[in-house]
């Protein structure tokens, strides 16, 4: 009981700092660094799965067609530990789908991941609660929330 009493401390001092960060973003809720934008899961919440929309170079003009982008997706809960590891469900590249999200070269375009709620270590579904996404394009990261209702 005291470690969810911790996770949910944690949970209020993380989204204590959420409004500083929001201001600075865009207003169509997606979170944008060095040409890469990370959007927000649907649905949101979700049971038992979901999608998550991210795209990378500056797409959809692509300016830099030829370049090609290492990426990695992970769902943390909120202890941080490594929950899963989404697949690639599809894109505007022609990049195959079905991959898992880790270390993987695309080119410039957007993407979708699936997640279909399971822990990858013991292929339960995800406890209900709040989880974070992190997509991680050439060593920038950004980071998203979401949440799992049952």
């Amino acid at each position: 009981m005291n470690r969810v009493w911790g996770a949910l401390g944690l949970v209020l001092v993380l989204a204590a700092f959420m409004p500083r960060v929001a201001e600075a973003q865009p207003q169509d809720g997606r979170e944008r660094r060095n040409g890469a934008t990370l959007g927000q899961n649907y649905p949101n919440p979700f049971n038992p799965e979901t999608r998550i929309p991210f795209s990378v170079g500056d797409a959809p003009t692509c300016s830099d067609a030829g370049k090609q982008y290492r990426v990695s997706l992970k769902i943390y809960n909120v202890l941080s530990d490594v929950v899963a590891t989404p697949v690639l469900q599809g894109g505007t590249s022609g990049v195959a789908g079905g991959q898992p999200l880790e270390k993987l070269t695309v080119p410039c375009g957007e993407y979708v991941a699936y997640w279909d709620g399971k822990v990858q270590a013991t292929g339960r579904e995800a406890a209900s609660g709040v989880y974070l996404y992190r997509l991680e394009v050439d060593g920038v990261p950004l980071v998203k929330k979401m949440i799992v209702v049952k």
